[in-house]
């Protein structure tokens, strides 16, 4: 299925739903848990998607996010702006708004955004700004020196969606920063490239010499091993070895621009595998994301 893009030429395969159902949780899921990483889409067309998108998501608005969070036990969310819109906040924003307690979010903006933007982002839940280098609507590594210094003082982080394989050659940069990084996803690479590839390496210095933080989430983007993602296991406990005061798990909901829809689910009971010791989990799932997402 085709979308149209504003000049009537089809340009982006329509993306899968995410199920309706999930597995139910294999471990005592704690109170305060937090899913750091999901998206909201308005089925609201005043919301239009950038025509230079890399994917058509279908709605998935406020609340089947709410439901979702219900469903797989999750007291807390972070919202992360999504390509499709760019720099349009707005529905992020709003959605922020409603929720003051139980959600924080992640921007996307531009290296000119005005002081003006940023506070009133601050104000809404916003504690962090990504960068995307992967799909199309993004904003990119030329901003990162820009940016960084103008959120260090409200106590924000720099989130990247990128491919850890090119860690290596933007460490030098990374590693001058004035705010802490976060990397999505375990770094975006297959894992059958195994935790000796110097991006994986990379990582674990950003992690444990640099105090940056990553998402244990994605694992279906980085697996072969589909719908159980066994394969996953040793790069996700490597990483919670490495510092799992700074891990933090996401579902990546509602899973866009993928050929097959795993059960959200069944990506949070990885976590059992991958932090197989109570306190561990509680850590990932409550205490970390309270400090860096600044919870009450």
């Amino acid at each position: 299925m085709q979308d149209p893009d504003v000049s009537g030429n089809p340009t982006h395969a329509l993306c899968l739903a995410p199920l309706e159902d999930v597995q139910p949780a294999t471990f005592g899921i704690p109170d305060g848990a937090c899913d750091t990483h999901a998206h909201v889409v308005a089925a609201d067309p005043s919301y239009p998607m950038v025509p230079e998108r890399s994917y058509t998501p279908p709605p998935a608005p406020e609340e089947k996010y709410l439901a979702m969070l219900a469903a797989t036990g999750m007291q807390r969310g972070v919202l992360v702006q999504i390509s499709v819109y760019g720099d349009d906040n707005r529905y992020m924003l709003e959605v922020l708004k409603r929720h003051p307690r139980q959600l924080r979010g992640v921007g996307v903006v531009r290296a000119d955004v005005s002081e003006r933007q940023l506070r009133d982002m601050h104000d809404a839940g916003v504690r962090g700004l990504r960068l995307n280098v992967l799909f199309g609507g993004g904003t990119g590594f030329e901003a990162m020196e820009k940016l960084a210094p103008r959120i260090a003082d409200m106590g924000w982080h720099m989130q990247f969606l990128m491919d850890i394989r090119h860690l290596p050659e933007m460490m030098p940069r990374m590693q001058k920063l004035p705010v802490p990084g976060v990397v999505d996803h375990m770094g975006h690479i297959p894992v059958s490239l195994g935790t000796a590839h110097p991006g994986f390496q990379a990582l674990q210095h950003l992690v444990r010499d640099h105090g940056w933080w990553v998402k244990l989430s994605g694992a279906y983007r980085i697996s072969q091993d589909f719908p159980q993602f066994r394969d996953v296991v040793p790069w996700a406990q490597a990483l919670v070895a490495t510092a799992s005061e700074r891990m933090l798990w996401g579902s990546d909901w509602p899973h866009v621009s993928v050929g097959r829809m795993p059960d959200t689910g069944v990506l949070r009971n990885q976590l059992a595998l991958w932090a197989p010791d109570p306190a561990t989990r509680a850590r990932i799932l409550v205490d970390n994301p309270a400090r860096l997402y600044d919870f009450d």
